[in-house]
């Protein structure tokens, strides 16, 4: 590591004269930097989460401070540990403090105890397809690597996060389920391990995504094969699905602009992707420009001519056209908490997500530049769905107490936030529609549940009809009169307003993720 890269990283190296964690003295403080420390409990969770050691941690937080360690090269050792602002410790940097590491666990264990805190998803993981990000290959005896993603699940290809051996750093590599050895052990030596704590995502399980275009016409979403694919109307009755082209990473969103004439999407290599619609047919996908760390959201404006994303390292990025090329990525400002959500306005020019403070957070544009981050007010709990209305005057979220709340702008200034009414389940996004008097979430007992203004003031929740299954997305038109959402089955459903009334739920077609 560079002298430039541990003053950037601020936090004082200590030595370890044994295994044991002899104290030596500090370095010099012109040299500190995030290192080795005596090996010993972990004290700190750091600010990538969990909120407790040992305590529940998202796949997006077992991710990133895995991914920490990687993009600080943390070198392999026995006999020290690691200790930073960011993933907290001191975690021994080996293999298996690398895992405790990344779990978020109390102490650093070994690969002998880590089944003690996790449970065992297969004994034999020669085909098994069912890893999830965060989860362990563990041999028992002598090794253990981090899941990360699917590269190809069809061709059993999977990206691993490990500290692999003295002499090395912390890196990702790839190996294959259909293999005969996965670094430099027999495959047939691991044991597939999830930790018990963990939360399958912040969507709380498979995420199924999808995204609704403006004037209700179309509807995106992932199958079950993975294929980014799209259901419209046509004559009054909805056609589909149909694939569109290209398949999307297994965390991956889908998001359509006002027109459904562009889909963004996440693809297996964490390629951020475009296909879009010429002469009436999809001519993709193609990427974008950069790479999105696992977890990422996406967003665009109602053009589809800006896309934001976070990229490997964190930051708040986006890719945008100019002159019919995209020009990207580019760091606009502040750093993402691993689980947060992207809000976007119809113009663009206004960018929320959630800091890894947990702040609510507000990029925006002023003389074509952009101006921040900005706290806009509220902080919102792990998991927490974001929200925003066309103009990007209201922004609906989570709070740390799990209401549903609201922050808007009046007279220039943010006024909030305030409690609208209703508690969300834990994985539930948030959908406004375009002038802000519609939200709707899922509720705690899975029911699609609408809050609306009448007179000034909300008036709800109330259930519109339907239950929507863990991970399930949300999408709401323009007009906030048609709802669409995953059910309990995983068909693609949709409940709409006629006369004043829900009128449904009704499958639209296809079955998701």
């Amino acid at each position: 590591m560079s002298s430039t890269s541990r003053k950037k990283r601020g936090v004082a190296a200590f030595a370890a004269a044994s295994i044991l964690g002899t104290m030596a003295a500090l370095v010099p403080a012109g040299d500190a930097f995030a290192g080795t420390v005596p090996i010993g409990p972990a004290t700190s969770a750091g600010s990538l989460g969990p909120a407790r050691l040992g305590g529940p941690i998202t796949q997006q937080q077992i991710i990133a401070r895995a991914h920490d360690w990687i993009n600080n090269a943390v070198p392999y050792s026995q006999s020290l540990a690691w200790q930073d602002g960011t993933v907290g410790g001191p975690y021994r940097a080996d293999c298996s403090g690398f895992i405790s590491m990344a779990w978020g666990l109390q102490d650093s264990e070994v690969t002998w105890t880590l089944p003690n805190v996790s449970n065992v998803t297969a004994t034999n993981v020669i085909g098994y397809t069912g890893f999830q990000p965060g989860d362990a290959l563990d041999y028992t005896a002598d090794h253990v690597v981090l899941f990360d993603s699917w590269v190809d699940k069809s061709a059993g290809t999977f990206s691993y996060d490990a500290e692999h051996r003295p002499g090395t750093v912390a890196d990702q590599r790839q190996g294959s389920v259909y293999a005969s050895t996965l670094d430099g052990h027999a495959l047939t030596n691991y044991e597939a391990l999830r930790y018990r704590n963990v939360v399958a995502s912040s969507s709380g399980g498979t995420p199924s995504p999808l995204s609704m275009s403006a004037g209700t016409t179309h509807v995106a979403f992932v199958d079950t094969d993975g294929n980014v694919a799209n259901d419209w109307v046509s004559n009054g009755a909805w056609q589909g699905p149909a694939g569109i082209g290209g398949k999307a990473r297994s965390d991956s969103p889908v998001v359509l602009n006002a027109n459904a004439d562009h889909a963004f999407f996440i693809d297996t290599d964490g390629n951020v992707t475009n296909d879009w619609v010429s002469n009436g047919a999809w001519q993709g996908p193609a990427g974008i420009g950069g790479k999105a760390r696992t977890g990422s959201p996406l967003a665009t404006n109602a053009a589809g001519t800006l896309v934001a994303f976070v990229d490997t390292n964190g930051n708040v990025v986006h890719d945008r056209v100019v002159n019919g090329a995209w020009q990207g990525p580019t760091v606009l400002g502040g750093k993402a908490r691993p689980d947060s959500p992207l809000a976007f306005n119809n113009a663009g020019d206004h960018l929320y997500f959630i800091d890894t403070d947990g702040n609510v957070a507000n990029d925006w544009v002023s003389n074509g530049t952009w101006q921040g981050p900005s706290p806009i007010g509220g902080k919102a709990r792990t998991g927490s769905g974001l929200a925003t209305d066309a103009n990007g005057t209201h922004v609906a979220f989570v709070d740390t107490d799990g209401n549903l709340a609201n922050d808007w702008v009046s007279n220039g200034t943010w006024q909030g936030p305030a409690g609208l009414g209703g508690q969300p389940r834990n994985d539930s996004p948030l959908a406004f529609n375009a002038n802000a008097d519609h939200l709707y979430f899922i509720d705690t007992d899975n029911n699609v549940t609408n809050d609306w203004v009448s007179n000034g003031t909300w008036q709800g929740p109330s259930p519109i009809g339907g239950k929507a299954r863990t991970g399930s997305g949300l999408a709401t038109d323009t007009n906030g009169t048609h709802v669409a959402f995953i059910d309990t089955d995983g068909n693609l459903a949709n409940d709409w307003v006629s006369n004043g009334t829900w009128q449904g739920p009704a499958g639209l077609g296809g079955t998701s993720r």
